[in-house]
């Protein structure tokens, strides 16, 4: 490792060790009691400093009544201690020395007549709700709700908007009970006004139909804000314009309105810069949201691993501009029913380069492939959703969604490749037009005291069409193809792919005491898809070289039913609750192809198991087992051949079933605001009992594939943990995860077994100060290796990084980030090293609407990065090319 990584490495340790230098602290702890000496819990000590300038400090008691607060040397403070239906105590000193004192609470003689009426403490605790009374934590100066989530106690806001409570992630964001736009916590702590808010709640285990909520198992947390009674209508938004050297743009209007009733937002991104103002995570809210999709497992990766998903998840290009414009409106019709619409239209013209190293790991031959891949791609789609939310009284709630997205891509790419046995240029052209609609509605019924009972329907319907087209000079795929001789080889494949879905369950959620619950569901999934798909050659004659006489070409169709019935059995032992749960599913599919008609039926039981043990509100365990089935989708069963790229035949097996695996989970989450102490760990296991395994015939870099059902077990096991610890003004934190693995390959007729380990570890510090620069300095060891029959390869990687963030002069914002890798291939002798950095310099008055920026992306110009990738039988190292520096020049209006 060279000698710069190892000064940065000396930077971050002396950086670490002289944190604690700064914002010397004082401590006052002691216990919270009531006449009787039994300890008060969550009751609210406020310190109040003289001077102004300096932060309000808070702190709430724990279950024993224990409460510890920081406060600055020398500074004054009153201090008040309050429980509701107690007279509060209060009490004057100067930050001197480290402080002991316990307070005892004398009950409210007029008991709660006027507490309740006249008295709000700062932070109550109720359960699943925390509520803060904004006015106990702010000054007054700040300007947007984020500056007054970073004031309230166990409360952070990251840089990106992304904000956690108690060590939680909120993912719904309401005001005044109603989804705030999308619900993106993002557009709320940069978006909504300081002074408009009077409270903010967090509401744990969040379910939007009141109903349901411990019925239901959620892992959701929402935020909902409280609107001061003279604030519940106010426009805001920002209209942002820029230039930069070598003819960079941007021009970015974002316009709100928001009432009680109605809700209006647009906005519009014109860029260069390589800025996408939709990201994945936007595409899976309009979706239906990263948690809901997630209990689907084969949804969120069919979106995950689409050809629309990929492209937004690609933030690496040498050239981007992007058209973003979006509107959102929602509409309380009347005090039951809301609607609300999106509709969002996004074009993007990018062009991308990747040069990899390719190491084909073969029992009889290893051997090493160049290949750059270069593309011009045009994007084009458009997105719109209807909503309509009518509930009537608590015991009824019904909600319908539409959502539609129609795509237009085009993309131009060109291959060049080199091997010991292979050389050759080809030239690809890709043309993809899809309509995908999906229609929801969800009937919630509270059928009498003990009986609650929920309808969900789902119908999805989904067209593509994608063309694609190779051309050559030489031929490929020898043996494989039926290529006709020609100066040129025009290679057309021609794709038809629609789908149908329909499912619908319904569920009864039988309450027969607190204690113990039984709930029934029925339902089925529906499929009915067709695959057709013809690879021709194209000769310079004009004629037509059908590739359908060797094989080729599917036109296939593919009926899928899926019956099912569920029993869970919910119930709680002191702390701990357990829910057992059983599903018995009867499979029944048809394949067809051409005239080959077959018809296949399956029963399966499929257990399940959960168990939450709550020692605390803020310290739980949370065990996960299931058992799981996936049925192939028709790409692998359609059993003729196709073309799959340049280099690959794939044939699918219309015989396939059903993989069956067990996965299991078990996590614990533990938040100290006592102890500015944060613990999340867990474990995962997976156990595949059958899978599909591609069998693979490799010959030099082409080769051939199809699915079989393999029966053997394969298992990957995984750890991770995170440790957050705040001294003073100073939060450390220490992240690692390890994974393992085992699979099978199957190549040349040969099995072997390989194991894969990854781990990495991330240490950081970050600064909290007031009037001084705000750093997060941090480093990161990344081991990983793939053990094969042709041994082992390693790879290491070292990653230093640096976030700066500074206000100062009462008008600038400084910020910087800085990020340094080094990177090994240690069997193949590869190294590499790369930094990236960007800064910008903002100007605003306060109460000035103006604001000015300088802002500089890749400030070292750096052209590329590189990263590595591992599979049964090929390991790459890739170096993907990046935009060069951008120095823009901006203007914003603030509203």
């Amino acid at each position: 490792m060279n000698n710069e990584f190892y000064l940065k490495i000396t930077i971050l340790l002396i950086t670490l060790s002289g944190f604690s230098l700064y914002g010397q602290q004082i401590t006052v702890s002691g216990k919270v009691t009531d006449s009787l000496q039994d300890p008060l819990a969550y009751a609210n000590i406020l310190a109040i400093p003289e001077q102004e300038g300096i932060d309000i400090a808070f702190a709430i008691t724990d279950d024993n009544g224990l409460y510890k607060l920081k406060l600055e040397e020398q500074q004054s403070y009153e201090l008040t201690i309050s429980y509701l239906g107690f007279k509060p105590e209060k009490l004057n000193i100067t930050a001197t020395t480290d402080l002991v004192r316990d307070f005892v609470l004398s009950e409210n003689s007029e008991q709660l007549k006027t507490v309740e009426l006249n008295y709000t403490p700062p932070v109550s605790v109720k359960k699943d709700t925390i509520t803060y009374k904004v006015d106990a934590f702010v000054t007054g100066e700040e300007r947007k709700l984020r500056e007054v989530l970073k004031k309230l106690p166990g409360v952070e806001v990251d840089r990106a908007g992304n904000v956690t409570v108690q060590g939680k992630k909120v993912t719904k964001v309401l005001v005044e009970d109603k989804t705030f736009f999308t619900g993106n916590s993002k557009l709320a702590v940069n978006n909504i006004p300081a002074d408009a808010v009077d409270k903010v709640e967090i509401l744990d285990n969040y379910n939007e139909v009141a109903m349901l909520k411990g019925l239901q198992d959620s892992e959701d947390m929402a935020m909902n804000i409280k609107l001061k009674e003279d604030k519940k209508k106010f426009v805001f938004g920002d209209v942002e314009v820029g230039v930069g050297i070598k003819e960079r743009y941007v021009v970015h209007p974002n316009l709100f309105y928001y009432s009680p009733k109605t809700n209006v937002n647009a906005i519009a991104d014109l860029n260069n810069t390589g800025v996408k103002s939709f990201t994945f995570s936007d595409y899976l809210e309009f979706e239906g949201g990263f948690g809901k999709l997630l209990s689907d497992a084969s949804s969120y990766f069919s979106l995950f691993n689409s050809d629309f998903a990929h492209y937004l998840n690609n933030q690496d290009f040498k050239s981007s501009t992007n058209q973003f414009g979006a509107f959102n409106i929602r509409q309380s019709l009347n005090d039951v029913t809301d609607i609300s619409a999106y509709a969002i239209t996004f074009n993007s013209k990018t062009n991308t380069k990747q040069n990899t190293t390719n190491e084909y790991l073969l029992e009889s031959n290893n051997f090493t492939e160049e290949r750059s891949n270069s593309n011009a791609i045009d994007n084009f789609f458009t997105i719109g959703k209807l909503t309509l939310d009518y509930d009537p009284n608590y015991k009824t709630d019904v909600a319908f969604n539409s959502f539609i997205k129609a795509t237009n891509n085009d993309a131009l790419g060109r291959i060049m490749t080199e091997s010991p046995s292979y050389l050759n240029n080809i030239q690809t052209s890709n043309k993809v037009k899809a309509l995908h609609l999906k229609q929801n509605i969800s009937f919630s019924k509270k059928l009498s005291k003990n009986h609650t009972a929920t309808l969900e329907a789902t119908h999805t319907y989904q067209n593509d069409k994608p063309i694609t087209n190779w051309l050559t000079n030489q031929e490929i795929l020898q043996g494989l193809i039926p290529l006709e001789d020609d100066v040129v080889y025009d290679i057309l494949q021609t794709k038809k792919a629609n789908a149908t879905n329909l499912n619908a369950i319904v569920k009864e959620y039988w309450v027969l005491n607190n204690f113990n619950h039984i709930y029934t569901s029925v339902g089925f999934n529906y499929a009915n898809n067709d695959f057709y798909n013809k690879d021709v050659q194209q000769l310079s004659d004009g004629t037509i070289n059908d590739f359908a006489s060797a094989g080729f070409g599917n036109d296939f169709n593919y009926n899928f039913t899926d019956l099912f019935l569920g029993l869970e059995y919910k119930f709680q032992i002191g702390i701990a609750t357990f829910k057992p749960a059983v599903y018995a599913h009867y499979y029944h599919w048809i394949t067809k192809q051409f005239d080959d008609k077959r018809s296949f039926n399956k029963t399966l039981l499929l257990p399940q198991f959960t168990s939450d043990i709550e020692f605390s509100n803020s310290e739980k365990i949370r065990v996960r087992y299931r058992a799981n089935a996936n049925f192939a989708t028709i790409d692998r069963l359609a059993n003729n051949f196709i073309l799959s790229s340049f280099n690959n035949v794939f044939k699918g097996n219309d015989t396939l079933e059903n993989q069956l695996y067990h996965s299991a989970s078990m996590s614990y989450n533990k938040f100290s605001l006592f102890k500015s102490l944060n613990i999340i760990a867990s474990i995962t296991y997976n156990k595949k009992i059958k899978s599909f395994k591609n069998v693979t015939q490799l010959q030099g870099i082409e080769q051939f594939n199809t699915p079989l059902l393999f029966d053997r077990p394969e298992e990957t096991f995984g750890l991770s943990g995170m440790i957050s610890k705040k001294i003073n003004k100073i939060r450390y934190k220490l992240r690692s995860r390890f994974n393992t693995s085992d699979f099978y390959q199957i190549v040349n007729d040969v099995t072997n077994k390989n194991k894969s380990n990854s781990s990495s570890t991330t240490l950081s510090a970050e600064s909290f100060f007031k009037n001084l620069p705000n750093l997060e300095i941090g480093y990161t060891k990344d081991f990983s290796n793939y053990k094969s029959i042709n041994g082992t390869n390693k790879f290491e990687n070292d990653a230093f990084f640096v976030f700066l963030e500074y206000d100062f002069l009462n008008d600038f914002i400084f910020k910087a980030d800085y990020t340094f890798d080094s990177y090994k291939n240690k069997s193949a002798n590869i190294k590499n090293t790369f930094d990236t950095a960007n800064t910008s310099l903002f100007y605003q008055k306060e109460d000035n609407p103006w604001g000015f920026e300088l802002a500089v992306s890749n400030l070292f110009d750096v052209s590329f990065k590189q990263q590595n990738s591992f599979s049964s039988f090929l390991i790459s190292d890739s170096k993907t090319f990046i935009l060069p520096r951008i120095i823009m020049f901006k203007v914003s209006y603030k509203l």
